[in-house]
């Protein structure tokens, strides 16, 4: 199939595309375009206006602040994030998950921030964000606000960004000394979604989990006393759904097990 007609822009500042999406709000915006377009060609949307952000320099490139923190604009492509060695640095953990999403092609063209607005429940990039408690920046005509990624995931392929807002960057506080992690994942193949997947961190004898792929939002269980019992006890308390690619128990069977695993890789079990 292909999409229903539309109108094109292709806007070279932040501020033409606040106004485009500001006057049309039935517009969507067009990053990477990986998850956009086959749900245009499937005509499962049909907006009248298309505002390419891929020409707004301003909304890509990799920092770190003088505070430790990392800041990544919402248009860098997944590859220059895996490849970063400030990112290696400064966010261990979100190094260590950028090799599982998709594949090489994939990712030199999908951007952290299509996939954060997507929110695709089986997603890396939205577990790492929460488990990290990553500030999201988001703007609009005349305004602008901050959401924690931990409350800007609202449901399945929901967020917090309203119809004429951009998410233009994502700021991940800085890594603490000490601090250890661990990223497990399980897929049908290499480059698949996640049938379920744990991102954590771990100090001072606590973790925070995130258990993606399962709910409809990544579930985050912050402060866990990390003991023998803690991933039994993670699995009891998440609602695994089923579908085609896994049964809900098959799932709750794997969250223990692949928190097991998570713990073991930050050497916190």
């Amino acid at each position: 199939m292909k999409p229903a007609a539309f109108d094109y822009r292709a806007p070279r500042s932040l501020d033409e595309a606040l106004q485009l999406i500001d006057a049309n709000r039935e517009a969507k915006l067009l990053a990477g375009g990986q998850s956009l377009v086959p749900v245009l060609n499937f005509r499962l949307a049909s907006p009248p206006l298309l505002v390419d952000l891929n020409r707004i320099a301003a909304l890509a490139g990799i920092r770190q602040e003088a505070d430790g923190s990392l800041v990544i604009g919402a248009m860098t492509r997944n590859r220059a994030i895996e490849k970063s060695e400030a990112v290696r640095r400064a966010n261990p953990l979100l190094h260590a998950a950028m090799p599982h999403i998709a594949h090489a092609q994939i990712r030199n063209r999908g951007t952290i921030g299509g996939s954060l607005a997507h929110a695709d429940p089986a997603a890396e990039l939205p577990a790492v964000c929460v488990a990290c408690d990553a500030e999201l920046s988001v703007e609009r005509k005349g305004a602008a606000r901050t959401v924690r990624a931990k409350d800007f995931f609202r449901g399945f392929l929901t967020t917090a960004l309203a119809p004429n807002e951009v998410l233009t960057s994502i700021r991940f506080p800085a890594w603490p000394a000490g601090r250890r992690h661990g990223f497990v994942e399980l897929s049908r193949r290499l480059g698949d979604f996640a049938i379920v997947g744990v991102a954590l961190t771990a100090e001072n004898g606590k973790a925070d989990v995130v258990i993606f792929g399962v709910e409809d939002v990544p579930r985050f269980f912050p402060g866990e006393t990390i003991r023998a019992e803690t991933p039994a006890s993670i699995a009891a308390r998440c609602r695994p759904r089923a579908d085609h690619h896994a049964s809900a128990e098959y799932r709750g069977e794997l969250i223990e097990v692949l928190t097991r695993r998570a713990l073991e890789q930050a050497g916190a079990s």
